[in-house]
């Protein structure tokens, strides 16, 4: 009998799931990212043909890679009927069955709700139903937010949303698998996912739109959803247009002259490394955005879209990654590129160089108490620039918050004095350091996980009130 595989790639940094599903000879992509060169590695290795890419949607939270893919591989490329697009697919829709070989098979199951025309895959081999491709459906726990088409839809999407849940568990057995695209750090998510892995059964006892009535699986999905990614805005209208081959190729080299005249133009210089080799020594004026976290979210967040990014990274395989990573949400070509150390990238003048203060809460406990340790300077402010949804959950009592992604455009709301800034972990408040150095502000860097501020001593706000 004939096994049927499904392979998935992950792309961690953005929080999606892709998946290659197989028999040993003939493949279905779904949801492809824009660096497809992972794909076709993926089936070459299995020794496989791609015959069918599959979209479960049209992408809020990256450009995708399948039209590409179908041109590349010859394969058909599913699309939803309903969708409005820039180019040939094999228009599907609900009901449609698609005979992918001799014993694996699609069936075509409309899902509207995290988008207006989203569907689902249903896979079939030998035995019957082996899964369901859900995009931004169903997921692990959750199901993908309602509201990237506009708030004025999200209450209707909610409730589509639902049903969608409802129908997906009505066809398929309890346990069928499911493979959601979302829920692995998306913000296209409404919450993250609860499991590395789930079925139809699971979903039945764990998810909140099959657990819950409707109206009250939309009043909870609505009221927890936060701010999502600005340059989403961008991503609908280039996937319906469809896009072009990824260009990785290098990016124009960047002297020290050329680095400090960008600086001096007030662009955006990238430094790729850890957040502690930042704060060891980095070059004055740039921000800290490490691929040791999710840069490109962050990173495609808050520039200006279209403006120069310039990357700095220890060797060519940092700036590569950062090229691949932003490549995926549509910032296709950096303005140029250094690798190095900060004293290469300063040209050997010294005064161009910096470090930045680094405490934990324990240090900024003793600092509000009158008492910083190690000669750290008092603490003026409390700049909290988590999302509203952790502030709310609880913080620190007196503290200031501006959320990460805000915070370009409200510097001058930060009260005056030394800023001891924080996160979650330390990822987000090293950027937030690095811009407000960037402004000539005297910063601390609280590199510390949050949770653990009350142990600290630190009072934090009743999550209640």
């Amino acid at each position: 009998m004939t096994t049927i595989h499904v392979e998935v790639v992950e792309t961690s940094s953005l929080g999606d799931r892709s998946y290659l599903a197989h028999d040993g000879r003939v493949a279905l992509v779904v949801d492809p990212q824009r660096d497809i060169d992972r794909v076709l590695a993926l089936a070459g290795r299995a020794g496989v043909r791609i015959t069918h890419v599959a979209e479960t949607h049209l992408h809020n939270d990256y450009v995708s890679g399948g039209l590409a893919l179908a041109r590349l591989t010859g394969a058909a490329y599913l699309v939803a009927r309903a969708d409005e697009v820039g180019f040939d697919r094999l228009a599907v829709a609900d009901g449609d069955e698609i005979a992918l070989s001799a014993e694996m098979g699609l069936r075509v199951v409309a899902t509207p709700g995290h988008t207006f025309h989203h569907l689902s895959y249903i896979l079939t081999g030998p035995g019957g139903a082996e899964g369901v491709f859900t995009g931004g459906s169903l997921l692990f726990g959750t199901t993908g937010r309602t509201d990237l088409l506009g708030q004025e839809h999200a209450h209707a999407l909610a409730h589509h949303q639902h049903a969608s849940a409802h129908r997906l568990a009505d066809l398929l057995p309890d346990g069928a698998q499911i493979w959601p695209t979302h829920g692995f750090g998306s913000f296209c998510s409404a919450t993250q996912s609860d499991a590395p892995a789930s079925t139809i059964g699971r979903e039945k006892q764990a998810n909140p739109a099959l657990r819950l009535e409707a109206d009250d699986f939309v009043a909870e999905t609505l009221a927890g959803l936060d701010a999502y990614p600005a340059y989403y805005a961008h991503m609908g209208a280039r996937n319906t247009a469809g896009a072009d081959l990824i260009d990785l190729t290098p990016v124009q080299r960047a002297d020290a002259d050329q680095l400090r005249a960008r600086i001096a133009a007030g662009e955006w210089v990238v430094d790729l490394r850890s957040r502690k080799a930042f704060a060891t020594g980095h070059l004055t004026g740039t921000l800290s955005f490490g691929l040791d976290g999710p840069m490109a979210t962050w990173l495609g967040w808050m520039i200006d879209w279209g403006a120069p990014i310039t990357l700095l990274g220890e060797d060519p395989g940092q700036v590569a990654a950062a090229q691949r990573e932003l490549a995926r949400i549509g910032i296709d070509r950096p303005a140029a590129a250094a690798t190095g150390g900060p004293e290469q990238w300063a040209g050997g003048d010294g005064t161009r160089l910096a470090g930045l203060t680094v405490a934990a809460f324990t240090d900024l406990a003793a600092a509000r108490a009158g008492r910083p340790p190690r000669g750290l300077p008092a603490s003026d402010v409390v700049l909290d620039v988590r999302m509203t949804n952790e502030w709310r959950a609880g913080h620190i009592d007196g503290a200031a918050h501006i959320p990460l992604p805000d915070l370009p455009a409200r510097l001058a709301e930060v009260p005056g004095g030394t800023v001891w800034v924080h996160c979650g972990s330390g990822y987000r408040a090293a950027a937030a350091a690095s811009l407000l150095t960037r402004a000539g502000r005297r910063v601390v860097h609280i590199d510390d996980a949050f949770d653990s501020a009350a142990a600290a001593g630190l009072t934090i706000t009743d999550p209640q009130h």
